[in-house]
């Protein structure tokens, strides 16, 4: 009978494993609506498959399709309630929605991304991307409806002692959320030093950018240069000289250079490089370069609305 109930039960388990790992490798490409044909004709015939659910939720997430990706996360915390994860999923979709929709119905929801969340912290003491999601919710409510960066920091306190780096990055998160950029650039700096991750390195200099310190985020993003040696940072160089007018012969040939390495890989499209030099071009006033550059990026994309935006400036000086 043993073996009569395992043939009956392998055939499943195999097509199981193949949908899953089909599905896994569609969401790994990006194709997130052939993943969820795939998983919502499985989850329709197997509907206590954690695995395939869990996937056709993930699949529905990646669309921003978040009423449907709430349904397949609830279902998982009704079939394991003391599956951490899941909980973690079902409150980030349903604080994703949030987001989407007015502020009058956000408030409906806001009970429930609570709720989610605490019980996978409840759940899992060591969930680092649940303390996360904490650290950032409650310093984004309003005090009315729960806000406290009390809270926030308790968090941020109970991820340092899981992850030293994550604590300073939500720390840094915490004082730059509430206008505190000494506090924040402090935080970020630790981050960088134990850590040293491109995020680290992000982290400060967008700060920098953002309290229009533009030399001292330049200079970051040659120490992440140095330690990590991407083409993306060729690209974040020329930006900020190319936003704020500063250290314009760095940032040209920090273009240059990415355009010369360019793969699909960097990110940034390469015709966002041809629009920063068109910027630094008409910063040094050489009107006619600039053109040809911004003409450049017109030629790859011809609705590059700032690059029209641009172009238009640059023939008017």
């Amino acid at each position: 009978m043993r073996l009569l109930i395992l043939f009956l039960y392998f055939p499943i388990l195999a097509i199981s494993q193949t949908s899953a790992e089909r599905a896994k490798k569609l969401i790994n490409q990006k194709q997130y609506k052939k993943a969820e044909v795939l998983m919502s004709e499985y989850v329709q015939q197997y509907s206590k498959d954690k695995e395939a659910i869990e996937l056709l939720g993930d699949a529905y997430g990646h669309q921003k399709k978040w009423d449907e990706a709430i349904e397949q996360y609830k279902k998982l915390t009704e079939l394991e309630n003391m599956n951490a994860n899941y909980h973690y999923k079902y409150g980030g979709s349903l604080g994703m929605k949030a987001l989407s929709v007015s502020k009058i119905k956000a408030l409906g929801l806001i009970g429930d991304v609570k709720r989610a969340f605490l019980k996978a912290a409840e759940l899992d003491p060591k969930h680092i991307e649940t303390r996360w999601a904490l650290v950032e919710l409650y310093m984004s409510l309003p005090g009315i409806v729960g806000g406290s960066k009390k809270k926030s920091i308790k968090y941020a306190n109970e991820l340092q002692a899981l992850s030293t780096v994550d604590g300073y990055l939500a720390k840094g998160y915490i004082y730059e959320y509430d206008d505190e950029p000494e506090l924040a650039e402090k935080y970020y700096k630790l981050a960088v030093e134990v850590g040293g991750s491109l995020t680290c390195f992000e982290k400060l200099s967008n700060l920098y950018e953002s309290q229009n310190q533009p030399n001292k985020a330049i200079a970051t993003i040659e120490s992440s240069q140095k330690k990590h040696n991407r083409n993306a940072l060729h690209y974040q160089l020329g930006k900020v000289s190319a936003d704020y007018n500063v250290q314009l012969n760095k940032g040209e040939r920090c273009l240059y250079e990415y355009i010369k390495n360019y793969t699909a890989a960097d990110g940034v499209p390469v015709e966002w490089a041809y629009y920063r030099l068109a910027q630094i071009y008409k910063h040094k006033n050489e009107k006619d370069k600039a053109l040809s550059y911004i003409d450049k990026a017109l030629s790859i994309r011809a609705d590059f609305k700032q690059a029209l935006q641009e172009k238009a400036i640059i023939s008017k000086k």
